[in-house]
This record gives structure tokens, sequence and C-alpha cells, in this order.
């Protein structure tokens, strides 16, 4: 297999990227629809779940209070105070999200440390169990509101799960054509459903104003009190209010810390709580309107256009989890935790677009899985909270780093800032654990799985970096054996790739080896992913001279960019080193690695790792190099 050339070193910090060009408030706009669709589309189920498993012997007027009370509160301390108001100060050149918060984490920890980077791994891996987890979740409980549909027989109910599957199915089929030409429309399609709820939220406030008492957090605990053991079990229904938060930090730099919060405050926040309200006032007036609030909510002269609306908002919420899983995947690949994925742009102008067609082939198999294994929304729910609430502990435990390092705050002040989202946390992810034995089992072992992927890759890579290493000449060392044995030189530029420049890389000691030949110009190239986002061109490329035959090249790359080295390489003209990349060759040490018992991995692992670097994306695709420019030359490795 070839040598990855890829290793997770520091370079040269830059700014994040041109500013946006778009104003402020359409910006605001945009993030309606990426960072607020899964958020948004929790008023379809979240209220329902909680209220179906409240104790009978509780009485409705408390219930419903207690709910709506801890519903709000969550969405205050979670979202507002914990992601708005602290998270999204701790970025990364710009950028959110647990792997750039864990690439953050690296730089500043006094020393390299294996638990940040097994943090990375376990929020990276509840991310795609979540990712999984919620087109099912969305486009099934949208889809369901035909059964309470006016004019619609009882025996439509048995087309829910078809009609979900066909369109989650062209859902995933049309990732490969790209999103660029119907994402402007998700932001407005988001707001008008923001709206839609706001509206009908006062529309039932105005039914019974009593409402409002919820909003006393004391409602919520004497709720929790009443309810005993019970109470503990229906704050994992009330976390499906606030499942999507992650995506305000995740997508922060798409749109940026300042439009996202405006959309949160001035239209997110105030229209979810007023449809949160108006449920409970709609169950307050008419109790019997607990099994499915959302949809009792909705006056039959409109019910028709809402739960169209409703759908396009749920393929909304999907798409924008779709892509995010697109996106982890880059930076994954990038950050070497994961072998090198095919992966494609979708877009000329748009840099966030691309398609990962196995991580959509994957997320669809999963997604319809889901789908015809449940069959329902509610039994969806029980599987719905454990990675969403798990990628958000990650993320608090990240962010003690970030205080603590970054900021140098004294640890006390660290371990209070991070007291409170832990407990919190904690809380969450204890209520939510209770629902294993219905299906919160299937995010986690899906979690365990990718994590252990994950360790195995970045762990073989490692070994067989370091047998390399063992095994392989300093490239001084070689250089000055060459003056000594000069061999026979051949015309024109050779380009060696290699993920350690400082020793001679196989497929130039094989040459030597096999050709006994030397090309004129020789260069050393190694590819190196920077801990920030985006590398801009003047801090590209580096070159380093050893002697007359050999220069090493350095090509910095950001975790959320995808390498081109022709285009790179171009670069090198401006810094004195010239040669025609047509006539040029690129020679790639092509390793065939064999399971050894005496390696720093059981045999099993071994051999994960080797199916994982044979199925790794072809690296003269990867790095978009000629392929008629590139020579191959085996090895066979032990790890």
């Amino acid at each position: 297999m070839a040598d990855p050339a890829v290793g997770a070193t520091e370079v040269p910090e830059e700014s994040h990227r041109s500013p946006q060009k778009e104003t402020f408030w359409a910006l605001a706009l945009g993030s309606m629809g990426v960072v607020f669709g899964d958020i948004g589309t929790s008023p379809l189920y979240a209220m329902r779940e909680a209220l179906r498993h409240t104790r009978a012997t509780v009485s409705p007027e408390l219930a419903v209070l207690g709910v709506v009370s801890l519903v709000t509160w969550a969405l205050i301390l979670i979202v507002t105070v914990k992601y708005v108001i602290f998270l999204m100060r701790a970025d990364n050149k710009g950028e959110g999200g647990t792997l750039a918060l864990m690439a953050l984490a690296q730089r500043f920890v006094p020393r390299r440390s294996g638990w940040v980077l097994l943090l990375g791994m376990a929020g990276a891996a509840l991310f795609y169990g979540d990712g999984i987890i919620t087109p099912a979740m969305s486009v099934l409980a949208a889809v369901e509101g035909v059964r309470d549909a006016p004019g619609v027989p009882h025996e439509a109910a048995r087309f829910v799960v078809p009609i979900a599957a066909f369109v989650l199915v062209m859902l995933f089929l049309v990732q490969a054509r790209g999103t660029a030409s119907v994402a402007k429309f998700f932001g407005p399609v988001c707001a008008v459903w923001f709206l839609v709820l706001a509206g009908l939220g006062i529309y039932h406030i105005a039914e019974d104003p009593t409402i409002f008492r919820a909003l006393s957090p004391h409602y919520g605990v004497i709720f929790l009190i009443d309810n005993g053991f019970l109470g503990f079990v229906i704050l994992g229904s009330v976390f499906l209010a606030v499942t999507g938060a992650e995506a305000l930090y995740a997508d922060m730099g798409h749109f940026g810390k300042g439009p996202i919060r405006a959309a949160w405050v001035v239209l997110v926040l105030p229209s979810l709580l007023l449809n949160y309200l108006g449920q409970g006032a709609l169950v307050l007036h008419h109790p019997a309107a607990h099994t499915d609030p959302f949809y009792q909510m909705i006056p039959q002269a409109i019910y028709w256009p809402v739960l169209l609306l409703a759908n396009v908002a749920t393929v909304v919420a999907s798409q924008a989890v779709i892509t995010g899983a697109f996106s982890m995947t880059q930076q994954a690949v990038q950050l070497g935790l994961f072998p090198r994925i095919s992966i494609l742009r979708t877009s000329e102008t748009q840099a966030g677009q691309i398609f990962v067609p196995q991580v959509n082939t994957f997320l669809m198999v999963g997604v319809l899985f889901l789908l015809f294994v449940f069959q329902k929304s509610e039994n969806l729910a029980a599987a719905y909270g454990i990675a969403v609430t798990g990628a958000m502990f990650v993320d608090t435990l990240l962010f003690f780093v970030i205080v603590r390092y970054m900021w140098k705050r004294p640890m006390w002040v660290a371990l209070l800032a991070v007291a409170g989202f832990g407990v919190l946390d904690m809380t969450f992810i204890s209520s939510n654990l209770l629902k294993i034995p219905q299906g919160a089992w299937l995010p986690l072992a899906l979690g365990g799985a990718l994590v252990v992927v994950m360790w195995t890759w970045t762990r073989g890579a490692q070994i067989l970096t370091d047998k390399t290493r063992r095994d392989s000449v300093p490239l001084i060392e070689l250089s000055e054996i060459l003056k000594a044995r000069a061999p026979h030189r051949a015309p024109g530029t050779a380009i060696f790739l290699t993920s350690d420049a400082s020793m001679a890389p196989v497929a130039l000691m094989h040459n030597l080896k096999h050709n006994k030949v030397l090309h004129e110009k020789n260069i050393v190239l190694t590819i190196e992913t920077a801990e920030t986002p985006r590398v801009a061109d003047d801090n590209r490329i580096r070159i380093e001279p050893v002697n007359d035959d050999f220069k090493k090249v350095i090509v910095s790359y950001g975790f959320m960019e995808s390498p081109n080295l022709p285009k790179a390489l171009g670069l090198c003209r401006k810094l004195g080193l010239k040669f025609d990349i047509m006539a040029t060759s690129f020679f790639l040490g092509r390793r065939s690695v064999v399971p050894s018992a005496q390696s720093g991995m059981p045999m099993w692992q071994d051999k994960l790792f080797i199916f994982l670097m044979k199925n790794a994306a072809n690296p003269t695709d990867f790095y978009k190099i000629p392929p008629g420019r590139v020579v191959e030359l085996g090895t066979q490795v032990t790890v």
C-alpha cells in the first residue's frame, strides 16, 4: 500500500479564510436550514414522548406544566448558555465541531495526549450514530402526520413507512449531484417553518394563557419529584427537544458566530418556546391531545400545507446531518483518524460542497435498517438521545482543556466552568442509558465499532511509521553515500512521496537498488495536516534544500481542505523551485502489509488494519496526481 504521506503536524498559523461576502442577515437566514433544521423538527415528537411516559397518578396539569418547564430550561441551559454563550467562544480559526475542538486542544495541551485523541474519536463516532438516527426519526415523524390528516382513512397508516423510505432513498440518491442548487432555499424554508411553529403556538396559548406558569423552573422540579424514578426516565424524552444543539457549534465555520447567535435569539428560540407553550396550552385545554399534541394543534383548514411544510423541513434537517457527516469524514481523514476515502467535490465555487460515496451508502443502509426495524418514531425515540448526549459530554470535556490550557485559567476555574455542564450532560446521559434495552444500544454499538476502527487505524499507522523509520536510512546519510558512489543520472525531476521527510523514502531506495539510477532533480515530498481548518497559499509550501541532488518540499493542508498536489506544487515557482509537472515522475512506495503476532496490536487488529489499508483510496486519485506520471514500487512490511 502506498505511503500515507500524511501526518497531523502543526504548521504556521494563518487567517481562517477570506471574509464572507454575504451580509450578516443573509448568513443568519442561511443558518436556519443547515444549523437549526434538526432542533427545529423536535416539536414533532419531543412533547409527545415526554407526556407519554408520565405516571398516571400525576395530575394532568402538573404533567403538562412540568414537561414544558423542563423543555424550556433545557433549551436555555444546554443550547443558549452552554453552546451559544460559552462553547462557541472556543473556535479553531472560526471552525467548530468535535474534531476541530480536538485539534485545538491538542495544540495547547502540554504534551501529546492520548485521551484528547480518544475523546475526539468518541465524539466523531457518536456523531455518525446521530447521523443515522436523525433522518429516520425526523422524516418518519413528519410522514406520520398523514394518519391524523382530515379525510384520510385509518388504513393509510400502513403506508407511512414505505412513504418515509421513498423520501429518504430519494434524499440519499441526489447527494451525488450536490445540493448547491437547492441549498439556497433551505434557509427560507426553515425560516417559514419557525414562523409557522410560533404562529401555531400563539394560536393555542390564547386558549389558555395560564401555560406561561411553565416558564418557572420549580414546576419542572416538582414534576420530577412527583414522578420519582420515572421522572428520571422522562428526562431522556425531554432531551429530544435539544437534539441538534451541537450543530450550532459544528457549523460555526460556515456562517460565523454572530449570524448563528442572532438567528437563535431572534427567531429560533422564541419560535420553539412559543410552540412548546402552545402544545402545553392545547393539552391543558384538551387533555386527550396528549397522544400527539403537535398534529392536534394544527387547524384542519391548514393541515395539509403544514404537513407538507413539516416534511420539507425534516428533509432539510436530514440533509444538514448528511452533509455534516461528509464534512466530519473529510476532517477525520485529514487528521489521520480514517484511511483515505474517495471525496468528490460537487461544486466549483463552494468549498463545503462535497460528496463521500462510501459514507452516503453507509448512512442510507443504516437509516433504512432503522426505519424498517423500528417502524414508528416513538420506537426510534428510545435510540435517539444517547448519541447526542454523549457527543455533548465529549465537547464539555474538551472544553476543559481549552479553559485550562488555551485560556490559561486556574485549575479551579476550569473545573468550575466544566462541572455545571458536566453534571447536566451526565444527568441526561444517565437518563438515556435507561433506554438501552429499547434501542439505545444501537448508536452505542455503532459508536464503539467506529472508535475501534479509528483507534486501529491510528495505532497501526504509527507502528508502520516506526517500523519504516527503523528500517530506513536517514536522507542526509544517503546523500553522502551517493556522493562517494554516484549512480547513473536520468534526466528530469523525480518526486518521492513519504510521511517522514528526514528518512530516505522507500520508493527512492528501491529505485536505486533495482534501477540503479538517480534523477537530475529529486524532491522528497511530505504532506502535513495542520491543526487548523485551512492553510493560506502563502504558508502552503516549505522548501528545505538538502544538497545539490535533493530538496525537501513540505505541503501543508488544513483539516477541512482536500489535497490537490499539482495545484500546490504550482506554488513552488514563487519560491524558486521550477519544474514541468507533466515531465515529472511521482514515485510512490506500495506496501504489502502482513500480520505478525509479535507486533504492538492483537492479531485481529492487525487484520482489521490491513483490511482498511487495502480499501483505502488510491493516493494517485486522492492527491489528484496525474496517473500517467506515477511509478509505484512495492515492498512487504509486517505489523
